[in-house]
């Protein structure tokens, strides 16, 4: 096919104008690409054909011939062409250029060889289908990559408590859209390749239309979760890309600005769940509390210490001489009431009482024992609550 070779290596520029007119006519979507898309675009026309003619000259047109053609056709454009077309597209235009190929065939092909150069277009039209692949398969290999140590730059500016600038640069390379509540997930890691965790997380969150950005932080996994009215409903719908062990959520919070707090909670979660064998999988940060005071998490002392300590302080005497009585008679509200000269109902109304103010509910037990740690705080660092030491 030495004559057919020379015939289409002297039209490959008229084959590569004549597809890119084509394309304009029977693509849409292709005649609203920018103007150096559409120029990469007819470059890699361009190379297309003389790939074609490179894989005729070294046997590739021998119907039982081993040859493939080289990825390099598509290295004329920029990788950033493969995320502004999508595989999809891609076939789409090297079907226009083959059509248009193939209608060229007998102004191509030598005397006797129409036939068998209509076959080697065939042959090559797979040919490069295959290559498109490869090369779209390389890309989305490196894309992977790239958006997994991006998402671990953002784990780690989060959990550092970076900038919000900085959060929301990376945030944005990444496309999230910052949909309020967020809140952050705390868990083991399952172990392995970083990108296959993170692909099988993604893949559960697409499937449950939950926006989310992970990473791989030592051997925990730290998930942010976006727009999700229920994040612990949620988390629960994605323990299957996390290890083995406690899963904590985080508080929600308005966006990612402050995920920071949502992440700081979830991790002083994460740390202190061993303390609670029992706990629900996923739980929240703030029903492990006592435990994370207990660890040496200051924020949850000090959440301890106002929002429950300092609650029955400023609601009178009676709550918290009550709840010292109650423990101190072992949770039997007759010995309580006895101890506290006072009829058994009222023991009943003021531990009600405690509950509604506090949030917690003395005949609870995993509620006393928070009311517990809770005293134990408070009475340590009375002077946090501008209250005298009385030691």
């Amino acid at each position: 096919m030495t004559e057919t070779v020379r015939r289409i290596e002297r039209a490959a520029g008229s084959l590569a104008s004549a597809s890119l007119a084509r394309m304009d006519d029977a693509l849409p979507w292709f005649r609203g690409l920018p103007a150096d898309q559409r120029s990469w675009v007819m470059l890699v026309a361009q190379a297309g054909v003389r790939s074609l003619v490179e894989w005729l000259r070294q046997g590739g047109g021998v119907a039982d011939s081993p040859q493939e053609v080289s990825d390099e056709v598509f290295a004329a454009a920029p990788r950033a062409l493969a995320r502004s077309i999508s595989l999809q597209q891609t076939v789409a235009l090297i079907k226009v250029t083959i059509d248009v190929v193939e209608e060229q065939v007998p102004h191509l092909a030598a005397v006797g060889e129409e036939v068998l150069l209509r076959e080697v277009v065939l042959r090559f039209s797979r040919e490069i289908a295959f290559a498109a692949a490869r090369v779209y398969a390389r890309a989305a290999e490196s894309r992977g990559a790239w958006d997994a140590r991006l998402q671990a730059l953002l784990v780690d500016a989060l959990l550092r408590g970076d900038s919000s600038d900085v959060l929301a640069s990376r945030a944005a390379a990444l496309g999230w859209s910052d949909a309020p509540p967020v809140a952050v997930a705390v868990g083991r890691s399952p172990g392995g390749d970083v990108t296959a965790v993170l692909h099988t997380v993604y893949r559960i969150a697409r499937r449950i239309d939950v926006e989310i950005i992970g990473g791989v932080h030592g051997d925990r996994l730290v998930l942010v979760l976006g727009g999700v009215a229920n994040p612990l409903a949620a988390t629960e719908r994605l323990l299957a890309g996390f290890g083995d062990g406690p899963v904590v959520v985080g508080p929600a919070v308005p966006s990612l600005d402050t995920a920071t707090d949502s992440a700081r909670a979830a991790l002083a979660g994460f740390r202190a769940a061993p303390a609670w064998p029992t706990a629900p999988r996923p739980v929240a940060a703030a029903d492990l509390l006592p435990e994370r005071a207990l660890a040496g998490d200051s924020e949850a002392r000090r959440d301890l210490r106002q929002d429950v300590y300092g609650v029955l302080v400023r609601a009178g005497g009676e709550l918290l001489e009550t709840l010292d009585a109650f423990f101190a008679a072992g949770g039997v509200l007759e010995s309580a009431a006895r101890a506290l000269y006072v009829h058994p109902n009222t023991v009943r109304y003021r531990l009600r009482r405690i509950a509604e103010v506090t949030g917690f509910a003395p005949l609870a037990p995993r509620d006393a024992f928070a009311l517990r740690v809770a005293l134990t705080v408070g009475r340590l660092d009375p002077a946090a609550l501008g209250i005298p030491n009385q030691t």
